[in-house]
């Protein structure tokens, strides 16, 4: 059975998190831990741990400084974070220093509330398995020496040429972006709608926090607000975004149709919007993350628009799934380095 390691000071939420994650058969909690630092100790004497779940507020050393000492010194073990913490900007910091999923506690630790609790804890522990299997597997592209991978489709690059960076994200999505989003320059001559899958009350922090890291300007989408060259647009959690056009002004419009396999927003759902649009060619970007959501909404929108497609290759993804659905479906122009997207999209759509 895969060892967990659980960090909490609640001596009774290591035990509820405890017989959750024993529920599967597969996980057993070999060890526990009071803070960061004894949590340390632990990690520095035994090699076999396969997950880690670990509480934000703890004396001592708290989650979040955990999470930076594990990225300062390269463990490499998915680390899931919980708290009861209603702080936006812990979840996001949390995310950005590298954990793979952020957990809610429960507001009442035991009976039947917690059903959508444990859903989430063994979402987290397939999330987790997934990174594992894959990151012996990794191989890198030759995208980032300017080689372009898989050549399928040409283009002008005329200053005349209307264009729409479309991208998707899931799974080490938010320190993925901090690596593409900062690097776009103000005067990006297009603009850029992004669907990272969160809930709702999270992406205007998202936003925010890439705001002031960028030049470029990045916003929460708004309801019916009319698309901007130079402007990043940041889905709001908790809603599909899709983009629609009155007299070939086009404009955010919200969806609040059903998540699509427990997601919302969902890429597909927004591509798929983007096929009447008045835009020349729209550059789709797909990042890291869990399923396939991005490649039906491109496969339905190369029907209608030119297209170019920029993929995250397997090196530098968290989670290589997304992107490798993508490239696995012909449909990627280029698979490159976390690292040098921003450059790609930049190159591929200009400056005003």
């Amino acid at each position: 059975m895969k060892k967990v390691l659980v960090i909490d000071d609640s001596a009774l939420m290591r035990r509820v998190l405890s017989d959750i994650i024993e529920n599967t058969n597969e996980y057993k909690v070999a060890y526990t831990a009071n803070d960061g630092i004894e949590a340390l100790s632990v990690i520095e004497e035994y090699d076999d741990i396969s997950v880690i779940f670990c509480d934000i507020v703890m004396p001592r050393m708290n989650g979040l400084e955990l999470l930076k000492v594990l990225k300062y010194k390269n463990v490499d073990i998915p680390v899931v974070m919980f708290s009861s913490s209603k702080d936006t900007k812990d979840t996001i910091t949390a995310l950005e220093l590298g954990a793979i999923e952020f957990i809610k506690k429960p507001e009442k630790v035991l009976g039947q509330t917690n059903t959508f609790f444990e859903k989430r804890v063994h979402n987290a522990l397939k999330i987790a398995e997934d990174i594992v299997a894959n990151s012996s597997l990794k191989v890198a592209s030759h995208c980032d020496s300017g080689e372009i991978e898989m050549p399928i489709r040409t283009s002008s690059h005329s200053t005349t040429v209307k264009r729409l960076v479309a991208l998707v994200c899931s799974t080490g999505g938010p320190s993925a972006l901090q690596k593409v989003i900062p690097l776009l320059p103000s005067n990006l001559a297009a603009p850029v709608i992004v669907v990272q899958h969160m809930p709702a009350g999270f992406t205007a922090t998202l936003a925010e926090r890439l705001d002031d890291l960028s030049k470029i300007k990045v916003k929460e989408a708004a309801d019916g607000e009319i698309l901007k060259n130079g402007v990043v647009y940041i889905a709001k959690g908790g809603t599909h975004l899709t983009v629609s056009e009155d007299t070939h002004v086009p404009r955010i419009k919200f969806d609040d149709s059903p998540p699509v396999v427990g997601l919302k927003p969902f890429g597909n759902i927004m591509y798929n919007s983007l096929q009447g649009l008045s835009y020349d060619e729209i550059v789709c970007v797909v990042l890291t993350g869990m399923g396939e959501d991005g490649t039906k909404g491109i496969l339905n929108l190369a029907v209608h628009k030119d297209i170019y497609v920029i993929a995250q290759d397997e090196a530098s993804s968290t989670v290589y799934g997304m992107p490798r659905a993508v490239k696995e479906r012909g449909l990627t122009d280029c698979v490159c380095d976390i690292n040098k997207i921003a450059d790609k999209i930049t190159k591929k759509v200009g400056v005003l």
